[in-house]
């Protein structure tokens, strides 16, 4: 039965999916920003499509070139790349960077996938290190409706034949077993150390230590969907910097990154809203730095929250949410707070796939009693166990089969 599961169409999991939002693959920084923002996503999928030019309507364009998802882009990835001491001497400038550019090279972060490929072809899509699974929505909109449409903008990317894409995560293929979970009894009810799904080699940082010595551990934790754990002298676990966490933060997070400790990043970036005397201490290390562009775009930043924190303030906090500062976009207030989100070894995968999706977190730091870290388990460990009940489930028939 669980190998029957397995082979399921990948396109149940797109019911009720929204369409993806596109963003050119040559669509500045900038613009992709303002699309962010705009979307009050976390990610918006980038798009190389050739079929139009600026200078001719959508509906002349006969073109058969079809359109290509070549990864998404969040904030996470501009943070780190705005980390870079070059980028913050010249900010306007790293600002026109074009998207592609600073888009994971080497890694299949976003990969097509027919509606048809099997639950199994995705599980084995993301061990291989896809994160984002692109699927066709089949709806089309009529060649009528379509010569209504405006000459696309730089940032904007428009398929054709008015073709639509949702995409898959990982966190949505966990949600999906883990609904239909009675069906791969009794592997559930294992201890995840029993299942060997702790990975050990997990990234830390200590404490006081500066945050951007983790920058780089910070950029590997957002491709392999991880966090960074924050320790104390003895390995005890004290929080995380997410990057699930950060995704909700805005542009200024670089400039906390240059200049705070490990631990005051926690704080700054808990909620998404930092606290008015960290957001102080940035700005004066700033100008210690000499960094005028970044401070002047935190004054701007400062000023346009102030004015909205009064109505903020007056919202009642909730056990995960919480009540934090507002840019107004609402980003800030849809992120999770960067407590670190544990279990033991002893604790069932059910248990931590349960633990794991109520937090939205992709990953959850295994502990013992004194909070000694010890691992982490992630959505890839956990989709991994459930591969490898297709290969135990194949191999008797296979044998059988042999005898024959």
């Amino acid at each position: 039965m669980a190998v029957t599961f397995l082979n399921r169409n990948v396109s149940d999991l797109c019911v009720g999916k929204p369409a993806l939002k596109p963003l050119s693959a040559s669509s500045t920084l900038t613009e992709g920003l303002a699309v962010l923002e705009k979307s009050g996503e976390s990610q918006v999928s980038v798009w190389r499509c050739d079929h139009y030019s600026k200078s001719i309507e959508v509906e002349e364009c006969e073109c058969e070139c079809e359109c290509l998802c070549v990864g998404k882009l969040c904030m996470v990835d501009m943070i780190c790349y705005l980390c870079k001491c070059d980028n913050l001497d010249n900010l306007n400038k790293a600002l026109e960077t074009c998207v592609e550019q600073i888009l994971p090279k080497g890694n299949v972060v976003v990969r097509h996938l027919a509606p048809n490929s099997s639950l199994l072809e995705a599980i084995d899509c993301i061990l291989d290190g896809t994160q984002n699974l692109v699927i066709p929505i089949q709806n089309y909109i009529s060649t009528k409706s379509r010569k209504t449409l405006s000459k696309p903008s730089s940032s904007s990317c428009k398929h054709r034949d008015g073709v639509e894409y949702c995409w898959i995560t990982q966190e949505d293929v966990v949600r999906f077993l883990l609904n239909s979970v009675g069906v791969f009894s009794p592997m559930p009810n294992f201890s995840v150390e029993s299942l060997n799904i702790i990975d050990r080699n997990v990234m830390t940082i200590r404490y006081h230590d500066p945050a951007i010595s983790a920058l780089d551990s910070l950029t590997l934790a957002h491709i392999e969907q991880t966090s960074v754990a924050v320790v104390d002298d003895h390995y005890r676990l004290i929080g995380e910097i997410s990057p699930s966490t950060l995704a909700y933060c805005d542009e200024n997070a670089a400039a906390a990154i240059m200049t705070l400790s490990a631990g005051d990043l926690m704080a700054y970036i808990d909620c998404g809203g930092p606290p008015e005397d960290l957001f102080e201490l940035v700005k004066m290390r700033l100008q210690e730095k000499k960094l005028g562009a970044v401070l002047e775009l935190m004054d701007r930043e400062f000023s346009f929250i102030s004015s909205s924190s009064s109505s903020a303030s007056s919202y009642s906090s909730d056990d995960e949410l919480g009540v934090c500062r507002n840019n107004g976009s609402g980003r800030y207030s849809s992120a999770r707070r960067a407590e670190a989100i544990t279990c033991y070894p002893s604790s069932s995968l059910v248990a931590v796939m349960i633990q794991a999706l109520a937090h939205r977190a992709s990953s959850v730091w295994v502990i013992d009693e004194d909070y000694t870290l010890i691992g982490c388990v992630t959505f890839k460990g956990i989709l991994k166990v459930f591969r490898s009940l297709a290969n135990a489930r194949s191999k008797p028939d296979e044998d059988n089969s042999v005898k024959q």
